[in-house]
């Protein structure tokens, strides 16, 4: 069934959420804070019976200078740098297993698939814990340090995130202009973060992204992880500004009129995870060249494969050829 609004009011609705006055400063601290860091980005070849695809296990520092882990696949045989995706996973996913995921590779693409620290115990392992503590939580990580932006979960995964980019770029095979980022879910929260927070990145798909207009979420779904909110308000009844004035420095909303890549996104009306809205009110906001897949007999998949082939090619006519970008018109899925 659906989810949230219908078709013509999801099309005009425009989230109420406003970001921190503080909002860019705040991320230009902590951005300038991890400087300090060297990337120390180090790449070790992984057998495996793949032909025509290259594996490496790649580390490079993240926040804090925490190693942070991914797999780096390449087409073989290079003679020249190729355009990259780094790859964000889904909530409490991990990278997976070095043959996984190859589409992006096969399409010509370097693709560095990263851990999102502590993750990996569902869908696919990680290999990266969180040294760092917080307070009380709810299960889970959306809680994880929501006493302050400063001490708050996500604001080390989008660090580990940025420095992602810079790492994959720092790599000869790679063309450090043509750098895209790409997820699902929670992956495509992180991505859109990363868009927001990198000025020159070349191109974003966020599916069904996770992360955005998080307030409202938190009101029209029960579904994990948003219930991790209500569940942990339900006993801290008097946090419920503070947990909203941390989280407004998180919401992809803020993110998305900070972004100019070229974008893909893509959302499912019966999505009962990431509500169609919340993903609609990041379209609406976003500051660069756009795009949206809406698919109304779809949930939290979205468009699944489909939603691959659209952004392939979208990817295919803004990194593989010297041109000004443009976002292609759609096959499939109502806009």
């Amino acid at each position: 069934m659906l989810t949230d609004l219908g078709l013509d009011e999801l099309r005009a609705y425009r989230s109420d959420f406003r970001a921190p006055v503080d909002f860019d400063a705040f991320w230009a601290a902590t951005l300038a804070g991890q400087a300090q860091y060297p990337l120390d980005v180090r790449a070790t070849p992984v057998t495996t019976a793949l032909r025509e695809i290259d594996v490496f296990d790649v580390t490079f520092a993240g926040f804090g200078g925490d190693p942070i882990h991914g797999w780096l696949r390449l087409p073989h045989h290079l003679d020249a740098p190729v355009p990259a995706v780094v790859q964000f996973p889904g909530y409490t996913s991990g990278r997976g297993a070095p043959t996984d995921d190859l589409v992006w590779p096969a399409s010509g693409y370097a693709q560095l698939a990263i851990d999102v620290r502590g993750q990996g115990a569902s869908h696919a392992p990680g290999a990266m814990g969180d040294p760092h503590g917080s307070g009380p939580a709810a299960p889970g990580f959306l809680t994880r340090g929501i006493d302050s932006p400063h001490t708050y979960y996500y604001r080390r995964v989008h660090v580990d995130a940025v420095r992602a980019v810079a790492a994959v770029r720092s790599l000869p095979q790679v063309d450090p202009d043509r750098v895209a980022a790409v997820g699902i879910s929670q992956g495509g929260g992180i991505a859109l973060a990363v868009a927001g927070l990198v000025p020159d990145l070349a191109a974003l798909f966020a599916q069904a992204p996770f992360l955005c207009d998080i307030r409202r979420a938190s009101l029209i779904t029960d579904e994990e992880p948003y219930a991790e909110l209500p569940r942990y308000l339900r006993t801290h009844r008097g946090a419920v500004e503070p947990v909203f004035s941390t989280l407004a420095y998180f919401d992809g909303v803020a993110f998305a009129g900070r972004a100019h890549a070229p974008a893909w996104f893509s959302t499912g009306l019966m999505d009962p995870i990431c509500p169609p809205s919340t993903t609609f009110a990041v379209h609406a906001e976003y500051a660069g060249p756009k795009h949206l897949a809406v698919w109304p007999y779809n949930a939290h998949e979205a468009g699944g494969s489909a939603d691959l082939e659209i952004v392939l090619a979208g990817f295919a006519d803004v990194l593989h050829r010297e041109t000004e970008p443009r976002v292609p018109s759609m096959s499939g899925g109502t806009s």
